[in-house]
């Protein structure tokens, strides 16, 4: 790719709502990320997932309980959007946190790739990581709780 062609690009990413965008050809990869525009996680109520029976009569729709834990304390991180999880930047970095490390208010906690681009998802709190609720690789839902910060 030349250089022309590279501004071009850098342009269109920044003039546009995307957060994130990557692009491989020919053995040359650009990764570009918008840091201002960083999709933050924020506290939410997760609905109770919905369990679909084998029919598609949406009368025979029925939530499923989910029994919260009774010790359970702190802030939900939850998803912004679906997507797949990964707790690290690549596959041979560390993760960006892990279980009773400190973090602070808009650090990063993960990503969620969604549609090829890859949202950071970042901290609201101060506080500690007391759990992590998904898996590295884990395809995660909208509002799905991610971390709980303690």
């Amino acid at each position: 790719m030349d250089t022309e062609n590279l501004i071009r690009l850098i342009q269109a990413v920044s003039d546009s709502a995307l957060t994130g965008f990557r692009y491989e050809e020919s053995g040359v990869r650009i990764h570009l990320t918008k840091k201002q525009d960083r999709v933050a996680g924020n506290p939410v109520d997760y609905p109770a997932p919905v369990e679909l029976s084998k029919r598609s009569d949406p009368e025979e729709i029925q939530p499923v309980k989910i029994q919260p834990e009774k010790d359970a304390q702190g802030m939900l991180v939850a998803s912004p959007l679906v997507g797949v999880f990964y707790a690290a930047p690549s596959e041979e970095a560390a993760p960006f946190v892990q279980v009773g490390d400190r973090v602070k208010k808009g650090q990063t906690l993960g990503i969620v790739e969604a549609m090829k681009l890859m949202n950071h998802i970042e901290s609201e709190y101060d506080g500690t990581v007391t759990e992590i609720l998904v898996k590295n690789g884990q395809n995660v839902e909208y509002n799905q709780p991610l971390f709980r910060i303690g």
